[in-house]
């Protein structure tokens, strides 16, 4: 049995012998599972699990985030399957939750993804290369705080979707890591993920940069150019968004990429 501390809140996972067998379901807790050293047993990924590179050539595929393959996933014989909450969705985890122990996982800021490496690392037994990653990641996020303290707050959008336009609101890893780079986001009050109007970048006169994220929807240059009518001055820049949306050991790296923003 091991009890963790998912969010702040005690959750009970029992299991016969320490889990062997995992189906992870999100991409970026894919990767933190492999720098954990865990990479031998993992069985099942998603599509999207490109991280590291050579994984989906050796891994079953059991389908995307927001579909999976149920049958797929029964023949795998998982001891447990990693989820999150906002990438998987309600269904999913309730039909897989008759096969084995979900875990999901739910991470907005910075001390919630610290936090899940350590029960990670207690769940499997790799409590030393968790601390080992949770000690690394503090001590670039200290390194950061310092080099961001003295810019300047930029009036910021970020952008992750196209027809409709989707931006980043409250609530989000994404709008945690906005906030770290001194970007304060002009659509913060208006939910997570809100669907806006073009036009209402005209509402925004002091917004002075827009940020353009190559996933979940890749944008091009045409893209940047239809944006760019609705603006004033606002300088626009096509991000990695696997440093703004991926949580886990990734954001060791991120902050040497936001470093290269400034």
């Amino acid at each position: 049995m091991s009890t963790l501390y998912i969010n702040g809140i005690e959750t009970v996972l029992v299991f016969e012998h320490l889990p062997k067998r995992i189906i992870s379901l999100v991409p970026s807790q894919t990767e933190l599972l492999c720098d954990l050293g865990l990479e031998g047993d993992i069985v099942g990924i998603t599509k999207f699990c490109v991280h590291p590179l050579h994984l989906k050539a050796s891994k079953t595929i059991v389908g995307g985030t927001k579909k999976v393959k149920i049958e797929k996933i029964k023949q795998l014989q998982p001891d447990i399957i990693i989820a999150n909450k906002e990438e998987n969705t309600l269904e999913i985890v309730l039909a897989l939750s008759s096969i084995c122990p979900v875990l999901v996982t739910d991470i907005a800021t910075i001390e919630a993804n610290l936090q899940m490496i350590a029960d990670f690392g207690q769940l499997f037994q790799k409590q030393a290369e968790a601390q080992k990653w949770i000690t690394k990641i503090n001590v670039a996020y200290g390194d950061f705080q310092e080099f961001i303290k003295e810019k300047p707050l930029r009036k910021s959008a970020y952008f992750i979707w196209a027809n409709p336009y989707m931006v980043v609101g409250n609530g989000t890893f994404i709008n945690e890591l906005l906030t770290l780079n001194r970007f304060e986001n002009c659509f913060e009050n208006k939910g997570r993920y809100p669907e806006i109007q073009l036009e209402e970048l005209l509402e925004q006169p002091q917004l002075n940069l827009i940020l353009l994220s190559s996933e979940p929807y890749p944008f091009k240059e045409e893209d940047a150019l239809e944006i760019k009518k609705f603006t004033n001055s606002a300088q626009l820049i096509f991000v990695d968004g696997e440093f703004f949306s991926w949580y886990g050991s990734r954001i060791l790296s991120a902050f040497e990429y936001f470093k290269t923003l400034h």
